[in-house]
C-alpha cells in the first residue's frame, strides 16, 4: 500500500493481532492495524519524530511470546530512519519514525508498543521530556489518579506545564515538557525530589 512517499507492503494482513475476548470484544487483525496507523498517523507522529525507538514485538499477536528490538536490522528498508547509539561496548542502532511509510512498515513487523526516548537524535543526552510513571501497587486504578493530581498540583506550584497520559496497562504517565538544556542526571535527581517531597507530604498515602 501506498504511505505518503513510499510504497509498503504488508505480509499476511488477515493475521489475528488481538484475539476476540470475553465479553464480545472484537478480534483485530495486522491489516486493522496498519488502518489504524494510517489514519492516526498525523496525531501519533509528532510524538514519535527525531527520537529513537526500542520496538516491542508480537509476532503471533498479543497472547504469543513477546521480544523487544533495539537495534533495526539489516533487512528494514533504506528509507527508514536509523540513528546509531554508543552504549558499553559497542553501539546501538535505533530506529527512528519520521513518517507514516516507517509507521506502517512496524505495524507489519508487529511492532504493537513504539517506546520511544525522551529525547531526539540531535541532542540524545538532554531529554525535552521528563515522565513520571505512576503504577498502582495493587489493581485501582483510583490510586493512580490521586497520585497524578495531586503531582499535577505539585507542579501546577513549582510553574510547571504537564498532562496526563495513559499508559496502555494499569497506569498513568505524568509528563513534562522540558527545554532540553538539563541532561539526564539532573533531570532524574530532579524528578526524584519532586517524588521524595509528594511522598512526604503524604505519607499515609
Amino acid at each position: 500500500m501506498r504511505a505518503g512517499r513510499h510504497t509498503v507492503e504488508v505480509h499476511r494482513p488477515d493475521k489475528v493481532l488481538f484475539p476476540a475476548g470475553e465479553g464480545g470484544t472484537e478480534e483485530y487483525t495486522k491489516g486493522d492495524l496498519v488502518d489504524y496507523h494510517r489514519a492516526v498517523a498525523p496525531f501519533m507522529l509528532p510524538h514519535l519524530r527525531g527520537r529513537p525507538l526500542m520496538l516491542e514485538r508480537h509476532p503471533d499477536g498479543v497472547d504469543g511470546p513477546r521480544f523487544m528490538q533495539k537495534n533495526t536490522p539489516e533487512h528494514y528498508p533504506e528509507w527508514i530512519d536509523r540513528v546509531e547509539v554508543g552504549k558499553e561496548g559497542g553501539t546501538v542502532c535505533h530506529t527512528v519514525c519520521d513518517d507514516s511509510a516507517t509507521l506502517v512498515y512496524l505495524a507489519d513487523q508487529a511492532a504493537l508498543t513504539l517506546h520511544r526516548w525522551l529525547s531526539r537524535t540531535g541532542r540524545l543526552d538532554r531529554p525535552d521530556r521528563m515522565v513520571f510513571d505512576l503504577d498502582p501497587a495493587q489493581d485501582d486504578f483510583e490510586a493512580v489518579r490521586a497520585a497524578a493530581r495531586l503531582l499535577a498540583g505539585l507542579l501546577d506550584e513549582l510553574k510547571l506545564p504537564s498532562a496526563p497520559m495513559t499508559t496502555g496497562s494499569r497506569g498513568l504517565h505524568v509528563v513534562v515538557p522540558l527545554d532540553g538544556r538539563q541532561d539526564f542526571d539532573d533531570v532524574r535527581e530532579f524528578a526524584r525530589a519532586v517524588a521524595d517531597v509528594l511522598a512526604a507530604a503524604h505519607p499515609d498515602r
